[in-house]
This record gives C-alpha cells, sequence and structure tokens, in this order.
C-alpha cells in the first residue's frame, strides 16, 4: 500500500513481477508530455552514516525521506522530472515493522519528490549485519527533453546565484557532526539543546529537504526562454565545490559571506568541536541546499516565485568572467 499511494496512472501494475514499469508517455491529455527527444536521467545515492544516529534513536520513519531526496534532488539540476524511485534495503534479519517505518519515509519521500515508488529490493544478511543494523540505498529516474537539458554550460558573467534554504544537515557530514556532538561535546540523542530548541536527535534526523516543486515551478513558468542556465544540489563538498562542477571553463561564481543566514545548528557544531571555518563550508550546506544561477533580468520573479512556493531564498553571489572556480568574495 505505501507503494501504490505513489502510483500515477503512468505506473502498469506488475505486483509480484521481475520489474516495475512505467510509461514514458501517456494518451490521456492530463499525463501526456509529447516529448520531442526524450533524454532519460538517473540518479543513486544513500544517506551516509545519518543511519547510525536513526538506528541509535530508533527514530526509522523519515530515514527514507532523505534517501529520495539525495537522489532526486541530484536528477533536479538537469531540469529533469523526477519519473519513478527504486529502494534497496538490508538487515541482519527479516523485520517487517522496521521495514514498514523505512518504506513509510520513503513513500512520503516520493509524494513530496513527486515521483512513484515502482519497484525495491530487500536484502536480508544476518551474517553481515549486526543486530539491529540495516543498509539503505536508492535509484531515481527522471526525464529531460534534450533541448531543455540544464548544464550550466550557459551560465554567463553577470548571472545572479540564488541560494534556497535547506532545512539542516540534510544528509551529509555526518560524521563530522556525530564527532563534534557526541564525541566532543559529550551529548546524549536525547539532550535537549536551547539555542537548536530541540533534542539532539531531532536536529539530526530532520530530513533533508526535496526540491521538485520548487524546479517544476519555475521551469515550467519560463518554457520558451532560456532563464534559469545552473542548478546544483549543495551536498558533501559543500556550497564551493559542488557550484563548481556544473561551470564552463570561462566563469566564475563569486558568493557573498553574510547574505544568507546560517542555520543555528552548524553555528552550534561549529562551537562544540572548534571546526574552522574553512572546514565547515567543504563539509556542510550552512543553510543553503539548493542553487539556482538565472539571468539577472528575472532574478527577482523568480526568488519571489520561489519564496511563494514556502522556501526562503536569497541572491547570494553573481557569475563572473574566471576560470571555472566557486569562491567566497574577498
Amino acid at each position: 500500500k505505501l507503494m501504490h499511494r505513489t502510483f500515477t496512472p503512468r505506473v502498469l501494475r506488475n505486483d509480484g513481477g521481475f520489474a516495475g514499469l512505467f510509461a514514458l508517455d501517456f494518451s490521456q491529455k492530463l499525463f501526456a508530455r509529447n516529448y520531442k527527444q526524450p533524454i532519460l536521467v538517473s540518479g543513486t545515492d544513500g544517506v551516509g552514516t545519518k543511519l547510525k544516529v536513526a538506528i541509535a534513536a530508533k527514530k526509522h520513519s523519515t530515514i527514507g525521506i532523505d534517501l529520495v531526496a539525495m537522489c532526486v534532488n541530484d536528477i533536479l539540476c538537469t531540469g529533469a522530472e523526477p519519473l519513478f524511485f527504486l529502494d534497496y534495503v538490508a538487515m541482519a534479519k527479516d523485520d517487517p515493522t522496521l521495514l514498514e517505518h523505512l518504506v513509510q519515509g520513503i513513500s512520503d519521500g516520493c509524494i513530496d519528490a513527486e515521483c512513484s515508488l515502482i519497484g525495491g529490493e530487500t536484502a536480508i544478511m544476518p551474517d553481515h549485519y549486526e543486530l539491529g543494523d540495516y543498509e539503505l540505498a536508492g535509484f531515481a529516474v527522471g526525464v529531460v527533453d534534450k533541448q531543455n537539458i540544464i548544464s550550466g554550460k550557459s551560465v554567463q558573467p553577470g548571472d545572479v546565484i540564488l541560494g534556497v534554504n535547506s532545512s539542516g544537515i540534510h544528509s551529509n557530514g555526518y560524521s563530522l557532526a556525530r564527532k563534534a556532538i557526541f564525541d566532543v561535546g559529550k551529548h546524549q540523542l536525547d539532550s535537549y539543546i536551547p539555542e537548536l530548541q530541540s533534542t539532539v536527535a531531532d536536529a539530526l534526523l530532520e530530513p533533508t529537504l526535496i526540491y521538485s516543486r520548487l524546479t517544476r515551478t519555475v521551469l515550467s513558468h519560463y518554457k520558451v526562454k532560456n532563464v534559469v542556465h545552473g542548478l546544483a544540489h549543495i551536498t558533501g563538498g559543500g556550497l564551493l565545490e559542488n557550484t563548481e562542477r556544473i561551470l564552463p571553463d570561462s566563469v566564475d561564481l563569486i558568493f557573498e559571506r553574510g547574505s544568507w543566514p546560517v542555520l543555528p545548528v552548524f553555528q552550534w557544531i561549529q562551537k562544540l568541536g572548534g571546526i574552522a571555518d574553512s572546514e565547515m563550508e567543504h563539509v556542510f550546506n550552512m543553510g543553503v541546499g539548493f542553487v539556482l544561477i538565472v539571468r539577472p533580468f528575472f532574478a527577482t520573479s523568480i526568488q519571489n516565485m520561489v519564496k511563494n512556493l514556502g522556501y526562503e531564498c536569497w541572491p547570494i553571489g553573481q557569475a563572473a568572467q574566471g576560470t571555472g572556480k566557486s569562491r567566497f568574495a574577498k
């Protein structure tokens, strides 16, 4: 039932079969896409050592949202529409209750991502995993018309960088966060942290935001004009590395520190661990989970559009002539 609630009429039911089936196009007018040159886009990921926090806290119903987010947010960066998702769950022994909690989160994530959960694999491996441990991996497929692919290669000097808020740590940097919080700070999962107004567990397990609705709304609004030149999902490597990977060789991105609010959870972790600014910015998203690089004339209207969807959005820098690097302004 957790799969079926994510289905659209483009899913061909094949319950109990060896594979999931999905119609790329659909004759019914509401769902018809009429692709000219459809390009399939795929991505796969896990959630890293955030799993250790979920296992220790015995809270398993949202980690699946993180799994979907880590896969889907990546394929969104091409301008793709997410189509379907597959999961892989491995655990030490058959545990239907745990599995249901995990798939509940995956199902919730798929609904938020506007894609269908059409299959998965559950592996029981008692010789490989300790009792209570499990592993999650995910795989997402989307589609984009060839003429609408966003690669970042059209980024040009003068373009405005818009940063969209994260919900917190998302799903990267948990090895460093855990070391600062538990090893150095000596906190427990149920410790209440006044500056965060939450327990450690709740702060660390805040689900990763999924940006499907945001990209769909913005890109569908500008169907003819080439307004969005680049998209980046800010994960491990931080703001600089994840934006630099899409840049043409002749353009730099220059970010302005202080142009967005750094979330309290990052300030708290940095203080606890005595972590240098450079390492924080390399490991964490620092409050910016997604980036749009847009033509300057449209920047304000796109910013307002994003805000109207319930996100925070800030101009955080601009593109300039350069050598394909991302950096902070001096």
